[in-house]
C-alpha cells in the first residue's frame, strides 16, 4: 500500500520507533509521499530520513547520539541552578545533533516531500511565562489523564497552530531553528520566538498533526494518511479513520517503547526503539495490515 501523505506525531526520542518502522515499512512497500506533516522530534525524524535516506543514515544519527551522550549522567545538573549555565543540558545538545545529523543531507530536503512543521503559538492575553505553565498543565493533563489522541485544550485556551516548510528554509541554521521551535518545551529548552512571537511544542496544539495534511478535493478519492504515533493510546494498534477528503491510518507502537521523551542519560535505549519500530512494522506487514 503507497499513502499519499504522512503524519510524525511528536515524543521526542521515542521518534526513533517511527525511523525503524518506517524503514521497514520501505523496505516492503516504497512511499513516495507528496507531504508529510510533522511536529517536534517528529520533524527531525522526517527530515533524517531525507536528509540520510536509508537504514545507514538512521545509525550515523544512532551512532552520533551514542558519541555525543556518552558523557550525559543526569539529565538536570542542579548545582548549576545559581551559576548562569544551564541546569538541563538538553537544548545545546539537540541542537548540535541537528546541525550535525542534517548538515550533509541539507540539499537533499529540496527534492523531499514537502514537509510542514508545526508550532503553537502562545496566546495574545498570555504572557511568555504564564503561557508556559498553563500550555504545559494542560497538555499533560490530556496526555496523562484523558489519553486524548486529538487534545482539545491547547485551542480551547487560544494557542495557535503554524505550520512552516522545511523547505522554506534558506539554509541550515533557519531549519535548527524551526525544528528547535516545533520542540521547544521548558525547562529542557528556553522559551523561543518566531517573528517576535512566543512559539512553543506545536504539541501544545496537538500532538498528532493531521491538520497539517491537504485533503482531497471534493468529488475526489480520499487520500490515504499513514499516521505514525510515537506512544500508546486506547485503540488498535492499526486504527482507521475517516474525514472529509482523507482516510487516516493510525498506527502506534505494539508495546510501550523503552525510552523516554527527553532522557538523555540512556542513549543505549535509541537503537532498542528504532529497533522495536523495525520488528513492529514487520509484525504488521506480515498479519496484511497495509495490503490495498
Amino acid at each position: 500500500m503507497k499513502f499519499d501523505q504522512i503524519v510524525f506525531a511528536g515524543g521526542g526520542n521515542r521518534c526513533w520507533w517511527q525511523a525503524g518502522f518506517w524503514h521497514r515499512l520501505n523496505e516492503a512497500f516504497p512511499q513516495d509521499p507528496e507531504r508529510i506533516a510533522s511536529i517536534s522530534a517528529g520533524a527531525a525524524t522526517a527530515c533524517l530520513l531525507y536528509a540520510r535516506p536509508g537504514r545507514a543514515g538512521a545509525q550515523w544519527g544512532l551512532d552520533y547520539y551514542a558519541k555525543s551522550l556518552a558523557g550525559v549522567k543526569k539529565n538536570a545538573r542542579w548545582e548549576n541552578l545559581f551559576s548562569g549555565e544551564p541546569v538541563f543540558p538538553h537544548h545545546q545538545l539537540y541542537k548540535n545533533a541537528l546541525i550535525n545529523i542534517l548538515a550533509d543531507g541539507f540539499d537533499n530536503l529540496q527534492q523531499a516531500p514537502k514537509i510542514q512543521i508545526g508550532l503553537a503559538q502562545i496566546p495574545s492575553w498570555m504572557g511568555p511565562r504564564s503561557a508556559v505553565a498553563i500550555g504545559l498543565l494542560a497538555y499533560n493533563v490530556e496526555k496523562h489523564i484523558r489519553k486524548s489522541l486529538h487534545p482539545t485544550f491547547g485551542r480551547s485556551l487560544g494557542f495557535k497552530r503554524v505550520f512552516v516548510a522545511a523547505q522554506d528554509c534558506p539554509n541550515l541554521a533557519s531549519l535548527v531553528e524551526l525544528i528547535l521551535q516545533s520542540s521547544c518545551t521548558p525547562p529542557f529548552t528556553p522559551v523561543m520566538y518566531r517573528n517576535g512571537i512566543t512559539v512553543l511544542d506545536g504539541g501544545l496544539v496537538d500532538n498528532v498533526p493531521i491538520d497539517g495534511l491537504e485533503p482531497a478535493q471534493p468529488g475526489d478519492a480520499p487520500k490515504e494518511i499513514l499516521v505514525l504515533l510515537t506512544r500508546r493510546y486506547k485503540q488498535p494498534n492499526h486504527l482507521v479513520r475517516e474525514l472529509p477528503g482523507l482516510r487516516l491510518h493510525y498506527v502506534q507502537p505494539a508495546t510501550p517503547v523503552p525510552i523516554s521523551s527527553w532522557d538523555y542519560t540512556h542513549q543505549e535505549l535509541m537503537p532498542v526503539t528504532y529497533q522495536q519500530g523495525w520488528n513492529d512494522a514487520e509484525k504488521y506487514l506480515l498479519a496484511g495490515m497495509f495490503n490495498s
